[in-house]
């Protein structure tokens, strides 16, 4: 749970290379599609591989953090890896401990390596595998996938990434290998700049839906599906005109762009798609914590914005998808978060704010401090709860039933209310 310098030893793919090979090196056997970026690549992750299950494929997907089990992380046609699975890997493992002398495999490094054992044992036809951190030293790049996906690029983990735009992105793009097509969302100049420059320099094709790929969205309503997002996406090989977009927020229209322009891609390496399933598979996207009502009166939606960018998604998100009367929001986030951005995009959405920090984080940011950071950009008043139960406590004494609640700002107390909440279905307050 430690804060750790961002270099070759303690983000060591040489470390990874040594614990995979111990497993019998099972990414060798894997077809993978590797998802880097800052924001939207759980969802990103999450829509792709909805699609190509429907498509009739076995999908292993690699994604963190996790919720409420650990076992969320690894799955295989949407079902958590067993208990015994995760044992006997563990087990391997931790036969081979001594062998790392004092440069002992991460957390990280262990999940990681996990999914790929359990993906090349269970034989699926592709692995989806999420980065953690970065990308050039993040464990899962030991990997050599089919495709590389980049989804939005912004600032977050700027202690360990880098101060600017460019040195994130760079860090994002060390994810590119030599011959393996790569495709971005649209992105700032500068991070586009970097991304690149990185390119060239791996031999990468490099393409951006929506420069490259003709991509368009529209934002629109209607009776069967409401407030929503429709997206169309044509290349060579494929035409998808006005598909609705199954998670709430234009944020996510570019996800999906990216997710179908991935899709259309593996058609270069055999995969048959007919576009009747991925439509299907698309509409049967599921991602909890993702705009996820977990109560409904008072009205509690849960979402893991986890840096200044998502939280201005989540709130235009919320603004046109749900009516409400006045927005409480119930905020926690860690210290290596820039904490600074967050705050400015809460004191624009939120109207009433109630800071707390998740028991589970080790290197959350304590309430106080949070309030008087809040103070001092906004000039606005908060509250502070020691814990999430408080926090719900204080507020549900304040909103109406035309209100909302939304509990956000770091995936480990969005876990802990999406615990919270389904230890207690019956119960009419939170």
């Amino acid at each position: 749970m430690r804060v750790v310098p961002y270099n070759t030893r303690t983000f060591s793919l040489r470390r990874m290379r040594q614990l995979l090979e111990i497993l019998k090196n099972p990414h060798e056997d894997l077809k993978v599609i590797h998802v880097a970026g800052t924001k939207g690549k759980g969802s990103t992750c999450a829509m792709l591989a909805s699609m190509l299950e429907t498509c009739g494929y076995t999908v292993g997907l690699f994604t963190s953090p996790h919720l409420t089990d650990l076992r969320e992380r690894i799955t295989i046609d949407g079902q958590m890896i067993p208990h015994g699975e995760v044992a006997d890997i563990f087990r391997m493992i931790a036969t081979k401990q001594a062998t790392f002398g004092d440069n002992q495999p991460t957390f990280f490094d262990i999940m990681t390596a996990t999914a790929l054992r359990y993906f090349s044992d269970e034989a699926v036809d592709v692995a989806i595998i999420e980065t953690g951190l970065g990308g050039r030293l993040d464990s899962t790049n030991a990997v050599k996938p089919l495709i590389c996906g980049i989804t939005h690029i912004s600032y977050d983990h700027m202690n360990v990434l880098g101060k600017s735009l460019a040195t994130i992105a760079r860090e994002k793009a060390g994810i590119f290998k030599r011959d393996v097509p790569a495709i971005s969302v649209e992105q700032d100049a500068v991070v586009t700049q970097a991304l690149d420059e990185v390119a060239a320099q791996a031999v990468t094709r490099l393409q951006y839906a929506g420069r490259d790929i003709d991509f368009s969205y529209r934002f629109e309503a209607n009776r069967e599906l409401g407030p929503h997002t429709r997206v169309s996406i044509t290349t060579p090989t494929s035409r998808w005109e006005h598909l609705p977009v199954p998670l709430r927020g234009e944020h996510q229209a570019h996800n999906c762009g990216l997710a179908l322009a991935i899709l259309d891609s593996l058609k270069a390496y055999g995969f048959e798609l007919p576009d009747d399933r991925i439509v299907k598979g698309l509409a049967a996207t599921n991602l909890p914590g993702r705009m996820e009502q977990v109560h409904v009166e008072p009205r509690v939606i849960i979402d893991g914005a986890h840096n200044a960018a998502s939280i201005t998604a989540l709130i235009r998100a919320l603004g046109a998808h749900i009516t409400y009367d006045s927005l409480v929001m119930i905020f926690a986030c860690g210290q290596d978060k820039d904490i600074e951005g967050m705050l400015e995009q809460v004191a624009l959405g939120a109207d009433k704010v109630i800071f707390t920090r998740a028991r589970s984080n080790a290197r959350a940011e304590e309430p106080a401090d949070l309030l008087a950071k809040f103070s001092q950009l906004s000039g606005k008043m908060a509250q502070t709860s020691a814990t999430l139960e408080d926090a719900l406590q204080l507020a549900g004494r304040a909103v109406t039933r035309e209100d909302l609640i939304i509990i956000t700002g770091s995936f480990y107390l969005v876990g802990e209310a999406k615990k919270h909440f389904t230890d207690l279905p019956t119960r009419k307050h939170p």
